[in-house]
């Protein structure tokens, strides 16, 4: 009997304490209060003759390095409700664990992506399945003589300066490469549409890359499970950037057909082009005052390479480059040591020597 009672007792609890519990929560509850993630303005573009949209995201420490200049990441179909959400994201994770070193996300929104996005086209079948197009270097145009001096007016940029863009947008970054390469310093193309008009913009790589003057470019570019046209536009590609010296443009190529697929390459490559091109450094192992990380609470006498490295600040100029598999054959070696490493997957191919 008592059984019985205990789960009526129960029940009655689900039924009629329940509901009194919640609304007692509900009252204990405060106003809401949104989250930012950047802020979005409207700045009219001589060049489109209209008024357009861009979403900025400063790096936390913005405001404190007050003399300070940041890199700039230029990101396409940038919009509030386009990619730079969850962009923005990555980046405010990395300024928690400080994994990158500190940029100015930029977002650029498109309206009539088809158009914006794509340069003119030839084939004539085009004509009724993409009435609207070629308007890629009005809209590049639009970046170079609105957006940029708008950007350098009002924030503290450097002049290392990214271009991302995915799909379409991947296809304007590769164009905005070969046509005009001295815009940006860095491009990050993730599954570019390269078969656009039969594949024409890879094909004019060839003479556009040989034409490049010596300059501190790089370029990172990636390709998830698409295959035909995509893939096939991208091997050309391939093709042409095997000829060209570092010294004209670094070049890094990660294979992803094997472990993602057009829908989800974006934020796992946009790392790692952000890991390639703005990896912070940081000094391997534990700190010797952190007594609890060694056996029996001494840390072990630090080598020669990390006393020198210990009597410099720990910056991207004084790290040394090298590899997690280099550091775990020797952790007291390298314990302490200030070093460059590049996480995530290795390049499939890279002319970086």
């Amino acid at each position: 009997m008592q059984l019985i009672n205990k789960i009526l007792f129960v029940i009655f609890s689900l039924f009629v304490v329940q509901p009194s519990m919640a609304e007692d929560f509900k009252n204990s509850v405060s106003s809401s209060q949104p989250v930012s993630i950047g802020a979005t303005y409207t700045i009219h573009s001589t060049v489109l003759d209209q008024n357009r949209r861009i979403t900025i995201r400063l790096p936390d420490v913005y405001s404190t390095r007050s003399r300070d200049t940041f890199p700039l990441i230029v990101m396409v179909d940038g919009g509030p409700s386009q990619d730079f959400p969850h962009i923005a994201g990555l980046l405010q994770y990395a300024d928690l664990n400080h994994t990158l070193l500190p940029v100015i996300l930029v977002g650029v929104e498109t309206i009539d992506r088809q158009y914006e996005m794509t340069p003119p086209a030839q084939d004539p079948r085009y004509d009724e399945l993409f009435e609207r197009r070629g308007g890629a270097a009005q809209f590049r145009a639009y970046i170079r003589e609105d957006v940029l001096p708008w950007i350098e007016t009002n924030y503290r940029i450097s002049d290392d300066r990214t271009l991302i863009g995915e799909s379409l947008g991947g296809l304007f970054v590769i164009d905005t490469l070969l046509s005009e390469p001295d815009l940006f310093k860095k491009y990050a193309a993730i599954s570019p549409s390269l078969w656009w008009d039969d594949l024409a913009i890879a094909k004019s790589a060839k003479q556009s890359l040989g034409s490049l003057k010596r300059g501190d470019r790089k370029l990172y570019v990636t390709m998830g499970n698409e295959g035909w046209k995509m893939q096939e536009g991208l091997d050309v590609l391939l093709e042409s950037l095997r000829d060209i010296s570092p010294r004209k443009l670094s070049w890094i190529y990660t294979d992803r057909r094997n472990s993602e697929e057009h829908g989800s390459i974006y934020n796992p490559s946009a790392l790692d082009a952000f890991r390639h091109f703005y990896t912070a450094p940081f000094r391997v192992g534990a700190a010797r005052s952190t007594f609890y990380m060694f056996e029996g609470g001494i840390a072990p006498k630090i080598s020669r390479r990390a006393d020198r490295s210990l009597r410099r600040t720990c910056s991207a100029k004084t790290a040394h480059r090298t590899t997690f598999e280099e550091i775990n054959a020797d952790p007291v070696e390298w314990n302490s040591v200030c070093v460059l490493v590049k996480t995530g997957p290795a390049a499939t191919e890279t002319n970086i020597r």
